[in-house]
């Protein structure tokens, strides 16, 4: 099966949706690979729900972690939003990928901020910037939030200043605002950011996140919320204080930060083994991984074969969900680039084709529409 013809088939649709999102029309050419890749092992997978998280919200298209981001992300079609979240020092949630906000605010304009600029050492490592616990709510609803990939995605700095931080609870708001108005729930996949971290600044984020949850009437199995994380112990510990279902985050390379912190010698790599998904699922209900734990690619950075992973965790009845998919070609596979500009989009049909073929249950990406359109595609044929 191949995605030549049906790639330039939902190019129709998917640069229709772009253009409502970025107000110009640039139709991509399929993309073709100049060195085979390892043949995908393939199964008939036709009727598996496969779930699209909007990573950041429609990130390709809005500076993330904005309203206007996750707005415009329903819109296009994602079954979950993604926030992740982080405190003030006031105690309130957040949505920012980081603590550290000097990438994604204009904090550095302001001068009234000027000292707050500090180094602190966050998950081992040392940070220079502005760090949203040292700032009130109040405070940060003075900040504006800004592109964070300006020389990728250059059209979104035309959005800079526009938006503001978003709290959970907003997020929350907006989702059920949404889910009304289009007459389906919208889901909503909240990341724990440092969660050590902030636990020893004396701002723990697991009960502001269970307190915005039942607020908004989110907290059962079935409200379509799950809840994020890379480390373990503060899974383990809302498995005990929610029902609802719990994402273990993992990299390809590195550590849980609460085991490496605690003298635990387990990795990532060790989480993904048969015996450590087994312990992943008596306390969460999906896996996270990178998608290059997923399907690794060779030196010369294309795709190879899917390692057992997904059939690993799916034998350990888990879910997968793998991050990040992304249409540019700095972070696409060489099978699928377009052309040498980095900048330029690639055949993320072609990709995603792969992964779906692989047996993941779900992806993180960027263009909620491109992932919708495979999705759509690849399950119709």
């Amino acid at each position: 099966m191949t995605f030549v013809h049906p790639y330039v088939r939902r190019t129709v649709h998917a640069v229709g949706v772009a253009a409502l999102a970025t107000g110009a029309v640039t139709a991509p050419a399929a993309a073709t690979s100049t060195t085979p890749t390892t043949a995908p092992t393939t199964t008939d997978r036709r009727h598996q729900a496969i779930t699209i998280f909007a990573h950041r919200g429609a990130s390709g298209y809005r500076p993330e972690h904005t309203l206007a981001a996750y707005e415009l992300a329903i819109r296009l079609g994602a079954d979950y939003i993604e926030p992740d979240l982080v405190s003030t020092k006031d105690g309130v949630l957040v949505a920012r990928h980081e603590n550290e906000i000097s990438g994604t605010t204009d904090v550095a304009d302001h001068p009234e901020f000027a000292e707050r600029k500090t180094t602190k050492v966050v998950d081992g490592v040392a940070e220079s910037g502005w760090f949203t616990e040292d700032f009130t709510l109040r405070e940060l609803s003075t900040l504006r939030a800004k592109e964070r990939l300006p020389s990728v995605r250059a059209g979104n700095t035309r959005y800079d200043g526009m938006f503001q931080i978003p709290t959970f609870d907003e997020v929350l708001a907006l989702a059920n605002r949404e889910g009304r108005k289009r007459g389906r729930v919208i889901g909503v996949a909240p990341e724990t950011k440092h969660p050590t971290y902030f636990r020893t600044v004396g701002l723990p984020l697991e009960q502001p996140m269970l307190r915005s949850l039942r607020r908004a009437h989110r907290d059962s199995s079935r409200s379509r919320v799950v809840i994020q994380s890379f480390e373990t112990g503060n899974l383990r510990s809302l498995a005990q204080q929610t029902r609802v279902p719990l994402v273990q985050l993992t990299s390809a390379s590195g550590a849980p930060y609460d085991l490496a912190a605690a003298g635990d010698p387990r990795t990532y790599a060790d989480l993904m083994t048969p015996a450590g998904l087994r312990d992943v699922a008596t306390y969460a209900d999906w896996l996270g991984p990178e998608k290059n734990s997923v399907i690794p690619r060779d030196a010369q950075g294309f795709l190879t074969s899917p390692t057992p992973l997904v059939k690993d965790a799916h034998r350990a009845r888990l879910k997968v969900v793998a991050y990040t998919f992304r249409d540019e070609n700095r972070f696409l596979p060489a099978d699928f680039r377009d052309g040498t500009s980095p900048n330029t989009k690639g055949d993320i049909f072609g990709e995603l084709e792969r992964f779906f073929e692989a047996g993941l249950d779900g992806v993180f990406a960027d263009y909620t529409d491109s992932a919708d359109a495979a999705r759509d595609w690849w399950q119709r044929h």
